[in-house]
């Protein structure tokens, strides 16, 4: 739904900005019952070490301990508390008139180490804690502050009874929890959010553009003269203009299908307009509560010029989820397809393989498989199985006959071509192995190119082989000579890597009847066109990363993912192709 940016909600919210007050939802009222607030100290945990927390919470006056109850939190807790924005008594009146749940509020305060002595400085902990594109501050929120609560209050576990919000660098930490934990909050105020170029804030609007939108709802404000002066009309700070990145990236929410609005007065960076919208923005925020928040495909999808190349949904359909196959495992290694759809796939701790038919039923093939670490199906349906205990590739029949493909070989992950060639990726040596139909092999190594190949795929016409680099940024494209070696290398994908950790932690690769690639990530399934450029990112099932990928089914059009000791797989609009008919892609777009 299309939300006007430039305009206020209500006519209070048209006054200049000297003229902004709060309204009678921000004035205490005679005969509304009054809320508690009490403050709290939470001890340093294992998120910021040494660092304890400051905290208050509000009560409503009709809260029942025997029913979850609804939260919001507020970073910069003491100022939402101040006498300046007064959160306590616009909960109070508009809980008071049902146009919010009784909720309780928690109000927190960013960290400061305290100094070893009178003669140092203390570490003030808010912009690490707030700037940060990483999941740490939702790991506090979740792990640390909440359950702390949960010792003396019943809170709600349903994610649209939770929402979280901030201002200025505040509203990005609020932002990125729920970006980073969407299974655990649906809604966000964003008060002067800080979208620019402080610690990566800057490219949310990106990102947002190209992964499958998360079910939060988002609302933005901010003033046209935050950090700008006559002189400098596109802002005054090193980051960026806040103005212009708030449009950014309500642009991108707009364009990703999220339910959004922004709203702009001509306000600097302080909160006299943010207090006096206040009891409209949370009226907004939680509208038709308890109604779910949920996830719709963009409006403007269906409208003529609508170029659908390359995004989310010209893969998924939003009514399409994940759906789990099978029972849950001790851990999951595959998928890999057949030629008819059936989907095989492996728990090594238990030594087992099982085989998933096209409708999902799932049966055992084979036991007393030890540690398989990667699974491919050739053409002659054969299943492929790397075996790093003893050092070995494998293949099964149909009746659990098996061979030895080949012997003292490292495979990490493996792919099979129709002619037989099979190719290893040996992470410990930074190579990529090559055996044929006859057994005769030979390894390539990439020192100072790849460092950690992980996840290996053909594409549709079997010409290039990909080679996914868990260490790095980019995946490789190998052309496949005609004696199966490999040749013109480059790093021709490009994948968003995750904020915390070291490398792009790639688990499975797989490619699409037209080109287009697809990478288990920890971000999710990043899926890059034909030319390399990365164009969606479809979100995982559960919250963490993910790993093998491929297409099954009857028609190939659906896609299996593995995470954790789960299978997944979903309906999409794309196809994938079979091993034993390789078919030339269409030229991608440039």
């Amino acid at each position: 739904m299309r939300r006007i940016a430039f305009v206020m909600l209500l006519a209070a919210s048209l006054l200049r900005a000297e003229q902004y007050s709060l309204g009678p939802d921000s004035q205490p009222q005679a005969g509304v019952p009054k809320g508690s607030v009490t403050r709290h100290e939470l001890k340093a945990g294992a998120f910021y070490p040494g660092t304890p927390h400051t905290y208050s919470l509000y009560v409503p006056a009709s809260y029942d301990a025997a029913k979850p109850t609804p939260f919001m939190i507020f970073l910069d807790g003491s100022a939402f508390l101040g006498d300046n924005i007064r959160v306590p008594v616009v909960l109070d009146n508009l809980i008071a008139k049902h146009e919010l749940p009784a909720m309780i509020g928690i109000f927190v305060d960013p960290g400061v180490l305290p100094a070893l002595s009178d003669q140092a400085q203390s570490r003030f902990e808010r912009v690490f804690e707030y700037d940060s594109m990483s999941d740490r501050y939702a790991r506090f929120l979740l792990e640390e502050l909440i359950p702390e609560v949960e010792k003396t209050y019943n809170l709600s576990h349903n994610p649209d009874d939770r929402a979280l919000s901030g201002l200025s660098t505040g509203a990005v930490c609020a932002f990125m929890a729920a970006w980073n934990r969407p299974e655990q909050f649906h809604r966000v105020l964003s008060f002067i959010g800080t979208y620019v170029a402080m610690k990566g804030a800057d490219s949310l609007p990106a990102l947002v553009r190209k992964t499958e939108p998360k079910p939060i709802r988002f609302f933005l404000q901010d003033g046209s003269q935050d950090h700008i002066v006559p002189a400098e009309p596109y802002g005054t700070f090193f980051a960026g203009s806040w103005p212009i990145n708030n449009q950014v990236m309500f642009q991108a929410l707009e364009y990703a299908g999220y339910d959004a609005t922004l709203v702009i007065g001509d306000g600097g960076h302080d909160m006299k307009q943010g207090a006096a919208i206040l009891p409209d923005a949370l009226r907004w925020l939680w509208r038709g509560y308890p109604q779910p928040v949920e996830v719709h495909e963009p409006a403007a999808e269906h409208e003529p010029g609508w170029d659908p190349r390359g995004k989310v949904y010209s893969i998924v359909s939003a009514d399409q989820p994940w759906q789990q196959v099978g029972a849950t495992y001790h851990g999951v290694v595959g998928p890999a397809p057949d030629d008819q759809g059936n989907v095989f796939f492996a728990d090594p701790e238990a030594g087992h393989i099982y085989r998933s038919d096209a409708a999902g039923a799932v049966t055992l093939f084979k036991d007393g498989v030890s540690g398989v670490r990667a699974l491919q199906v050739g053409a002659d349906g054969r299943i492929y199985a790397s075996l790093p205990e003893s050092k070995r590739i494998v293949s099964y029949g149909a009746a659990g006959d098996e061979k030895i493909v080949a012997e003292d070989v490292d495979a990490d992950a493996i792919a099979v071509s129709k002619q037989g060639t099979v190719y290893f990726a040996n992470q410990t040596h930074d190579a990529i192995g090559v055996i044929d139909a006859a057994g005769r092999g030979h390894t390539q190594s990439f020192h100072g190119a790849m460092a950690q190949p992980a996840a290996l795929t053909l594409s549709p016409d079997q010409a290039m082989l990909i080679a996914a680099d868990a260490e790095s940024r980019f995946a490789w494209s190998f052309q496949i000579t005609t004696d199966g070696s490999l040749l013109n290398g480059e790093p021709f994908y490009r994948l968003e890597l995750p904020e915390n950790g070291w490398g792009s932690g790639v688990g499975g690769v797989t490619e699409d009847s037209i080109g287009q690639v697809y990478f288990a990530t920890p971000e999710g399934v990043q899926m890059c066109e034909a030319n390399g450029r990365l164009a969606a990112i479809l979100n995982p099932p559960e919250h963490g990363p993910v790993a093998g990928l491929a297409f099954g089914g009857k028609d190939r059009n659906w896609l299996y993912l593995a995470e954790g000791g789960k299978l997944f797989h979903r309906k999409v609009k794309v196809a994938g192709n079979a091993v034993s008919n390789p078919v030339k892609p269409p030229k991608p777009p440039l």
